[in-house]
């Protein structure tokens, strides 16, 4: 077949927003009961509704919780472990009023908590206690903050949800042991993050059901521990980063001891609740997944004699893993597979994929594949990212034409992009853009020294690594210098738009629900991240003036190329004035703007016409700054400015 010959940007794709947002889910936070597997899955078309499913032993799959209900919590505003199964019986956070509910196998839910202003989260059931162990988060008067503990909800109609432990900010992860006589936890305070500094905990539960002879078992002193988990023997396993890496440890006999050493990363930052990168399959071996060079995999150990063996299972993205006896599941993914349901079999190595994300099948002439780079940056040190060249199998480009090139920076800071075939992502490609998806320095899964390369540089060193990265693509021929654009959401909005603010690299850019102004940030956001800057820019107000340095809104004067701002309206961690103050002061000055706000939506789109919308609305602007004709008609975006913009750039 012969292409057809046409610029970069202006190609038509069959990945449209409309089929993106129309036949794609997405899945978190698996869990077995038993031999019955369930997760969650996020439905843009449901507006957004996050919906328990669950998967029979025999193999049939169904809905568990119906239409009208909303399984997510707020606790930390971002949630995650927004249900717990047991015995066939589910326990789950409502969104709407954040209430427990209680739903049993084929009844509809019945509300289990009443009070207001409290969320819950990563709960456990205490069969013998018949009670429902889980973090509380607690809403008062506006203007102070939440009040995070480990609470007992009894499952009965009778008694009063019962504090069990408070006086620390922050606590995840209450585990009991399979005796049912010791409850395991971490918690964390202020200005600590659960990546920087945490600390493991455990107690005897009282015949009462209090807890006493609480004891530290490790953590504190810039150690991270992840995961706490009992073993069907009730020793107590979990991962740390004391050795620079998140590796696998357990107290035996007292005394702590490694499982598994490796220059490789078990654990993930604790951006939400329930995460699980590992489970006893059986009472002498665990399933795991690790993390090597931005790329993850799934390994078995042996508990007797800690004989750790690789499984090849083709995926490199691994999420919420779960097991029962010789089984695994997890959400998994690769570079040409979306994300799905896998199940594993331990014995024969097979996967079998039992829930897809997507039914939308892309021929694999359309699919760019990530490369992954290495490239040098300040300090001579060497950041990673991966390279998305344009692919589509209809299209080429004229040959003195180089593509030009997005730069995609991921959220947190502290977080990682992953490999995961990115069907957001190939409406790019498939367009003609090249992709570099960046891992700067402070991002995930390359051990805890490079993590910490962003505490105190947070806003300098990631713009080095983007500016870095695009200026290593240009100068190995790949991509056009003049047409580097930079887009990313929340965190990555911020270095979006501090990259526009105190470089010149880029043409033009686009923020999601970015941060505008550090400093307001520190003064107004939700408590998980309240102290979050402490480490990355610096304590608040002590050094107010490290804030103002690298405030894209206190140099907005500095500001000439154009940009296109995203924001839900409802976004309690960056509220939507971070955008709008920035904008208006580049309506000021005269700079092409474009500001697309989103009522009922918070921190990350969720509906499906708000995920549309704001993949249309960049690719819009874009081929409106970068004059290109784009393949297919698009509801434009408003923007101002563009022909004075226009003419500043003919004119010169």
């Amino acid at each position: 077949m012969t292409q057809i010959e046409a610029a970069y940007g202006s190609w038509k794709s069959p990945i449209s927003s409309e089929l993106i947002v129309s036949q794609s889910i997405n899945f978190h936070h698996l869990t077995v009961d038993g031999t019955d597997v369930y997760w969650i899955e996020w439905r843009p078309a449901e507006g957004g509704r996050y919906c328990i499913v669950k998967r029979s032993a025999a193999g049939k799959i169904q809905d568990i919780t119906p239409p009208g209900f909303n399984v997510r919590t707020l606790v930390h505003e971002y949630g995650g472990a927004a249900y717990t199964v047991a015995d066939g019986t589910v326990y789950f956070s409502n969104y709407d009023d954040q209430n427990l509910y209680v739903q049993e196998p084929g009844k509809s839910p019945k509300q289990l908590t009443t009070e207001k202003g409290m969320r819950y989260t990563d709960g456990i059931v205490d069969r013998e206690r018949r009670r429902f162990i889980c973090v509380r988060e607690e809403h008062g008067s506006e203007g102070k903050e939440a009040v995070n503990t480990i609470v007992s909800v009894p499952l009965e109609d009778k008694g009063d949800t019962q504090v069990l432990l408070t006086g620390n900010d922050f606590y995840s992860n209450p585990r009991l042991s399979p005796d049912g006589k010791s409850l395991a936890w971490l918690t964390w305070n202020h200005p600590n993050m659960p990546w920087d500094e945490n600390e493991l905990w455990v107690a005897t539960v009282a015949e009462d059901g209090t807890l006493a002879a609480c004891q530290k078992v490790a953590g504190g002193s810039d150690e991270s521990i992840f995961q706490p988990e009992w073993s069907p023997a009730g020793e107590l396993y979990f991962i740390s980063d004391s050795s620079g890496w998140w590796n696998l440890y357990r107290r035996k006999v007292g005394e702590i001891e490694p499982v598994c050493q490796l220059a490789a990363e078990f654990g993930r930052p604790q951006w939400v609740f329930g995460y699980s990168t590992y489970c006893f399959e059986s009472p002498n071996r665990i399933v795991c997944t690790y993390s090597s060079d931005g790329s993850w995999n799934i390994a078995t150990i042996a508990l007797d004699s800690k004989d750790f063996q690789t499984i090849e299972t083709g995926y490199s993205d691994v999420m919420w893993l779960r097991s029962i006896p010789g089984q695994a599941y997890f959400r998994g993914g690769n570079p040409a597979e979306p994300a799905s349901i896998i199940k594993l079999d331990l014995e024969t190595s097979c996967c079998e994929a039992i829930r897809r994300s997507t039914s939308l099948a892309v021929e694999g002439g359309y699919i760019s594949i990530p490369e992954p780079i290495a490239f040098q940056t300040g300090n001579k040190l060497i950041a990673h990212a991966f390279f998305y060249r344009p692919q589509n199998k209809d299209f080429s480009a004229p040959a003195n034409e180089k593509p030009p090139l997005i730069v995609k920076v991921h959220g947190g800071p502290t977080g990682a992009t992953s490999t995961t075939f990115n069907l957001e992502l190939q409406y790019w490609t498939s367009r003609g853009f090249a992709v570099l998806d960046v891992n700067y320095g402070g991002s995930t899964g390359y051990g805890r020294p490079y993590r910490e390369r962003i505490n105190g540089q947070s806003g300098r060193i990631e713009i080095d690594d983007c500016v870095n990265g695009a200026n290593h693509l240009v100068a190995v021929g790949e991509v056009d210098g003049a047409r580097l654009l930079i887009s990313g959401g929340s965190a990555g909005g911020y270095i979006v738009l501090c990259a526009l603010t105190f470089t010149d690299v880029f043409a033009c850019g686009a923020s999601h629900y970015g941060i505008a102004d550090p400093e307001a940030l520190a003064r107004d956001t939700h408590k998980f991240e309240s102290r979050y800057l402490d480490r990355l820019i610096g304590p608040y107000p002590e050094r107010r003036d490290i804030y103002l340095e690298r405030s894209p809104l206190n140099h907005a004067d500095r500001i000439s190329a154009p940009i296109i701002f995203f924001q839900g309206l409802e976004d309690k961690v960056v509220p939507p004035n971070q955008a709008e103050m920035l904008v208006d002061a580049l309506r000021k000055k005269k700079i092409t703007v474009a500001y697309v706000p989103f009522p009922g939506e918070q921190h990350g789109f969720r509906k499906a016409e708000t995920v549309k919308r704001a993949l249309d609305g960049e690719l819009y602007f874009y081929s409106q700054v970068l004059h290109f004709e784009l393949a297919d008609q698009i509801a434009p975006v408003e923007i101002e400015n563009l022909k004075l913009q226009q003419g500043a750039t003919s004119s010169s």
